[in-house]
């Protein structure tokens, strides 16, 4: 028996512009190989940061594109961090919690599992730690929960941290994956552009491609292109390369205009199956993204269920900090004929350790 995943973070290899992908790299091969495949500035490619500065009315200067989201965030995090208080969500994208305990960060939490944020216990910590270093959070379907933020949250936030420039990291790995509601702005143009930005390429074309952004305060961006250069020389520009080349053909938003349609096929799928095989469970709605919170009964342990499951996989909430009775679904990592079956073999797992 194959085992259906839902555990994963990306996509599955249908879901990825593979063919577009290939003959854009052979193009920026054939054009550009002399720049590609040398040494480059540690700031990233500088075709594709122009592009991203347009997109974002911001100064070149300012984009700075790593490999991958999760190696710019250790940049930013990297003797920054020792002893000072730090926000975090929790639950959360466990990675970014794990560099934090190994930069020797004082972490504070911030509560988002009922999907929406305290933003009253977050004023009272802005306020109370004047030496905050550092405040991540994901307004736009959540990692792991799904759940977005509101216009006024955001708005509040966004008056917020405007007062601390450069403190707020913004997670908006998912923000452009929305297939049903209306789009929101994000923190980071409600707060005048004071705050970072932040994304992945690895949802909205591909995981493999390892391409992250981050917008930062002028200072800052001089100061990690230089950490990036002492620390791994220069990027890997074939890859931002291709991306660029990928969006600047007009691939990017067809590309995630036909993604939004499959996503919300897999996530009506998904609250299909749950339905069906988990009715006495809850979840999430999400109206993007790729990910969904199941919730079990109350003194479910999710994780021991899981270990024993077979032919599926997915997250249990010790994974990401979460509750043991809670589980996280990617509905993006497999095929959508095989979601329904995962599903009932999830079910099946949990079935036993579901209390009476």
């Amino acid at each position: 028996m194959s085992t259906i995943s839902f555990a994963g973070d990306g996509l599955a290899s249908e879901l990825v512009p593979a063919e577009e992908l290939a003959d854009c790299a052979a193009t920026v091969l054939a054009q550009d190989a002399g720049r590609v495949l040398s040494y480059g500035t540690g700031a990233g490619y500088t075709p594709l940061r122009e592009l991203i500065a347009e997109w974002l009315f911001v100064h070149p200067y300012r984009v700075f594109v790593t490999n991958g989201w999760l190696q710019g965030f250790n940049l930013l995090a990297a003797g920054r961090l020792g002893g000072a208080p730090v926000l975090l969500e929790d639950p959360m994208f466990n990675p970014v919690l794990r560099v934090c305990f190994r930069e020797g960060a004082n972490v504070i939490y911030a509560d988002r599992r009922e999907g929406d944020l305290n933003l009253d216990d977050i004023e009272y910590q802005l306020r109370t730690n004047p030496q905050l270093a550092l405040a991540y959070l994901t307004p736009s379907f959540h990692n792991p929960t799904g759940h977005t933020l509101t216009l006024e949250q955001r708005g509040r936030l966004a008056r917020l941290f405007q007062r601390r420039p450069g403190v707020l990291v913004e997670d908006d790995s998912y923000g452009v994956l929305r297939f049903e509601g209306e789009q929101l702005p994000t923190i980071f143009q409600l707060a005048d552009q004071e705050t970072i930005w932040s994304t992945s390429f690895s949802c909205s074309i591909a995981p493999g491609l390892r391409v992250g952004v981050f917008v930062l305060p002028g200072n800052l961006a001089a100061e990690l292109t230089a950490q990036a250069n002492a620390t791994y020389i220069t990027p890997a520009l074939l890859s931002q390369a291709t991306v660029y080349e990928f969006a600047r053909r007009g691939f990017f938003e067809s590309n995630l205009e036909r993604l939004r349609g499959l996503l919300r096929e897999r996530r009506d799928a998904m609250l299909a199956a749950l339905e069906q095989h988990l009715p006495d469970a809850g979840w999430t709605r999400p109206d993007g993204g790729i990910f969904l919170l199941l919730t079990l009964p109350p003194g479910t342990d999710a994780a021991a269920a899981l270990e024993r499951a077979e032919g599926v996989a997915a997250l249990s909430g010790p994974a990401f900090g979460g509750m043991p009775n809670t589980v996280r679904l990617n509905f993006a990592g497999c095929a959508l004929e095989e979601i329904e079956p995962g599903i009932e073999r999830l079910a099946a797992a949990l079935s036993p350790a579901l209390p009476a």
